[in-house]
């Protein structure tokens, strides 16, 4: 079973939507997918329980999450687990303890300087969490709120790359719809599609 950790710095990133979208992607795609809300607000569950989803969601936001997945969550029944986490400034317990047990962690941030400024965090957590585990997680960044042809989007690509980070050629465009999507049902997205493809065929499952 697969455990994907959405994970930033602070909130307004897209870690609830980026979680959301791509688990009915996985879904979609044959895969029995589970949300796990780690985050004490609830936005997830909240959304789940609001559009009825077909994929279920479930709210975990403790700083046990690593020693409890396994008691929670059963692997014969699911592939794929993705956990949406709480702001990393706001809540370090709980998001170091998803990182904990992440096979796979996605980095949502926008192509921005700022967004860019104020990542290192998220690579720090990454790396003290790999030191209570045997092996690496996949790391990767999904660039999102992205402007068609904007020169940003290479700059910020070109410089993450340049610092040795994973990059999807998958991307997710600024739309309207995105940001007022929370409450609704979630059609099948070409996108997040595009992003749950590129993730497969990184884990070899595609």
């Amino acid at each position: 079973m697969r455990v994907l950790t959405t994970v930033n710095l602070k909130g307004g990133s897209g870690k609830t939507t980026t979680a959301a979208f791509l688990a009915h992607a996985f879904a979609d795609r044959g895969k029995r997918a589970i949300v796990v809300d780690a985050d004490p607000q609830g936005s997830a569950l909240r959304w789940q329980g609001m559009a009825e989803w077909p994929v279920p969601a479930i709210g975990l936001p403790t700083t046990g999450l690593h020693r409890q997945l396994a008691g929670v969550v059963d692997r014969t029944r699911f592939d794929l687990v993705v956990i949406d986490t709480p702001p990393l400034e706001e809540r370090q317990g709980i998001v170091a303890s998803a990182l904990r047990i992440a096979t796979d962690v996605l980095v949502p941030m926008a192509p921005s300087m700022m967004e860019l400024d104020r990542v290192g965090p998220v690579w720090k957590a990454i790396e003290d969490a790999a030191g209570y585990r045997d092996d690496d997680p996949t790391v990767s960044v999904l660039l999102n709120r992205v402007v068609p042809n904007a020169s940003s989007t290479r700059a910020i690509r070109d410089v993450l790359t340049d610092q040795g980070r994973r990059v999807l050629t998958a991307t997710v465009p600024r739309r309207e719809a995105y940001a007022q999507a929370f409450g609704s049902p979630i059609e099948p997205d070409v996108p997040y599609g595009q992003v749950a493809d590129e993730l497969l065929a990184l884990w070899g499952e595609r």
